[in-house]
């Protein structure tokens, strides 16, 4: 089915001649987009060269923005999913006056630059998010577009008004994170998002005709999707313009525009060719394009004076806006609640986390994925900016936010129903993350983790302040089997720099996990059992955030036992058979190595020191353990289908295995390596 015509404010538009200094303005972008890449003999010019007429009209006629203030709550949003294009937007930040110089283009891809290969949010202004595997920058689009929707109808257009763009290609929509995510934003209906496809026709191999022959079009169209066709308009700005703009007034879907471009255009030799993709141009090529253009041919990183001025200009229209905005932040009764939204630092809920650990008392059972859903209910209460749900899991993971639904009815419903779309998910909290105003949480079980990943690593690479429920944390799974029981995912999450993963024992330490996860920086993942778990004496919520702790200790202990989540308990009782037998044993609880690791070495070796034998003790693999610990216990196997308490009584996790093994421990020379 082909996508439908161009709406009549686009179809009538007269494709007039450009202003000169405009036309001149595109071939610059073009210029840099070349010299940038043969620069630093690595990159991707053709996309950027291709796309610069769309570029120039987003950022002088469409996008809201003010350069001066790239941080501006309310500005329009813009993402280049396909972050290896990184030129384009490069060259657009500098030219408007968002931070970047000249010279840092010269340095593009080098080390310490804020060039790098592919856009990184929080090391370049202007960069909204990091886009690096293709997909991932679209589905953080539709994080953003949820978000934006959320907080106008929670603060009111005044305060919240604008746009979602992202340019986005084949290579976006071949994989499957795209269509999750596209499928999720139909289904909500949100209207401000607007995606340019970038319809080239090229891929790295050659004619996208090699390997895929989607209907694009109509499949967005069935995702519930406005598709417009714009045809052979990508050097147009005026249609291009008149494009965009009549997508915004669509408030009910997002909107495809489907933009036929030519890779590598005005090149005499390699437009369209895929070699225009990948492969920095040569000296030569690169003259002959410029003389095609207009440019100096020997020049490199040409931009005269007229040009830069005419995109300053630009990159300022926007400052009255955003000062009226400022104006009416101020004056506007919800100011404070606005600025407690998008805080970083909120010692209230983390106040009000710890305070729930007092729900749970000692000797009463309750899973830490229950537990943790009574902590995120409390927490709701004080922190409106929560929003999030889960994976087609929402009781089952803890991870009902509110009884008000996000969807095309009510667009300040802070339960969002992701449905069986864990990659989504995943990048569409990064996204609401990095759009700012909210702290989103999502869960599934923790071996579908698997499925989040690439979205998890960006997470941690960019900062994202936001949460990943895992549950269901070990063979303790039971009857699913080896399929659905996790056994390597949590030591393979702990490789991940960045992301602080936290593995409670109990209820009091799942409400200190939550109050750490509220003033982190990057994101937080909570690993939580599906089995019930003893609320132990001594456990602490204040002091998850040390990463490790005794919480049975002796004097001069003979051995440690430390251990993370459910075998937590499991060490207290083996410590109490070894002491009864003479043997004095401390038992560390370590929910997160991460913020252990944090500590000074000397705060370190008071709970775990070197020179005493060291058990650990945790159903997974034991592979990592040995920094800690003389003797491992784990499960450096897959499971099996049986009930959990079986599966983890016939792999070794019982109180008689741990006493065994603390007893083998000492007959070994308790020196180790310091």
């Amino acid at each position: 089915m082909a996508a439908r015509p161009l709406s009549a404010s686009v179809a009538s538009v007269e494709d007039s001649s450009l202003q000169k200094i405009e036309a001149l303005g595109i071939n610059v972008i073009r210029g840099l987009a070349m010299d940038a890449p043969m620069k630093a003999n690595s990159g991707h010019q053709g996309t950027a060269m291709a796309l610069a007429p769309l570029a120039h009209a987003l950022f002088t006629r469409v996008l809201r923005y003010d350069a001066a203030d790239p941080s501006w709550p309310d500005r329009d949003r813009f993402v280049l999913s396909g972050g290896h294009a990184s030129i384009l937007l490069y060259s657009m930040l500098y030219l408007t006056g968002q931070g970047l110089e000249l010279e840092e283009l010269e340095d593009f891809r080098q080390w310490g630059s804020r060039t790098p290969g592919h856009p990184e949010a929080g090391h370049t202004p202007g960069v909204e998010v990091t886009t690096g595997p293709l997909g991932q920058g679209f589905a953080n689009s539709v994080g953003m577009a949820i978000t934006e929707r959320f907080l106008r109808n929670r603060f009111g257009s005044e305060l919240c008004n604008h746009h979602t763009f992202v340019f986005a290609g084949d290579g976006d929509f071949s994989e499957g994170i795209s269509h999750e995510a596209a499928s999720l934003a139909g289904h909500l209906g949100l209207g401000r998002l607007i995606c340019v496809y970038d319809d080239n026709h090229i891929t790295i191999d050659g004619p996208t005709e090699l390997s895929l022959t989607d209907d694009a079009p109509g499949r967005f169209r069935a995702y519930g999707w406005d598709v417009v066709d714009l045809g052979e308009v990508a050097n147009y700005v005026d249609a291009l313009t008149a494009a965009l703009e009549a997508a915004k007034n669509d408030e009910t879907k997002p909107t495809l525009l489907v933009l036929r471009s030519h890779i590598g255009y005005p090149s005499p030799s390699l437009t369209d060719d895929h070699a225009a993709h990948g492969n920095p141009f040569d000296e030569e090529e690169i003259a002959a394009t410029k003389t095609v253009m207009g440019l100096p041919p020997d020049e490199q990183f040409w931009v005269p004076p007229e040009v830069l001025d005419m995109y300053r200009t630009a990159g300022a229209r926007g400052q009255a806006e955003r000062v009226a905005w400022q104006e009416r932040l101020d004056s506007s009764p919800h100011a404070d609640d606005w600025r407690r939204a998008w805080a970083t630092d909120r010692p209230d809920v983390v106040a009000a986390a710890l305070a729930a650990a007092n729900g749970f008392e000692p000797g009463s059972k309750a899973a830490t994925r229950k537990a943790s859903q009574k902590v995120l209910t409390a927490l709701t209460e004080v922190m409106p900016s929560v929003i999030g749900g889960s994976a087609d899991l929402t009781g089952n993971t803890g991870t009902n936010v509110d009884s008000e639904v996000q969807s095309t009815k009510n667009g300040g419903g802070r339960q969002i129903y992701f449905g069986v779309r864990e990659h989504a998910m995943g990048a569409t909290l990064v996204g609401a993350a990095h759009h700012g105003g909210v702290f989103p949480v999502g869960g599934t079980f923790l071996v579908f983790s698997d499925y989040m990943r690439p979205a998890v690593r960006l997470a941690a690479m960019s900062g994202a302040r936001c949460v990943f429920v895992w549950t269901h944390d070990s063979v303790g799974v039971g009857e699913d089997g080896p399929t659905h029981q996790p056994v390597e995912h949590i030591m393979s999450l702990r490789a991940i720099p960045n992301l602080t993963v936290i593995r409670p024992a109990d209820g009091r330490e799942t409400a200190g996990a939550w109050a750490v996860a509220v003033n982190n920086n990057g994101p937080t993942a909570l690993i939580l059992s599906r089995q019930d778990l003893p609320v132990l004496e001594s456990t602490d919520a204040a002091r998850v955030a040390e990463g490790a702790y005794a919480v049975v200790d002796v004097d001069d202990p003979d051995v440690i036992l430390v251990a993370t989540g459910s075998e937590v308990s499991v060490c207290v009782e083996a410590a109490a058979e070894l002491s009864s037998d003479g043997v004095a044993t401390r038992v560390v609880s370590m929910p997160s190595w991460e913020l252990f690791a944090e500590r000074s070495e000397a705060d370190r070796r008071l709970v775990l020191d070197p020179s005493i034998p060291t058990v650990s003790v945790e159903a997974g693999v034991t592979l990592g353990w040995e920094r800690y610990a003389l003797v491992s216990i784990g499960i450096d196997r897959f499971g099996a289908s049986a009930p959990g308490g079986e599966v983890l009584h016939q792999l070794g996790i019982t109180v008689d295995n741990v006493v065994a093994s603390a007893r083998a421990a000492l007959t070994t020379s308790p020196l180790r390596a310091t």
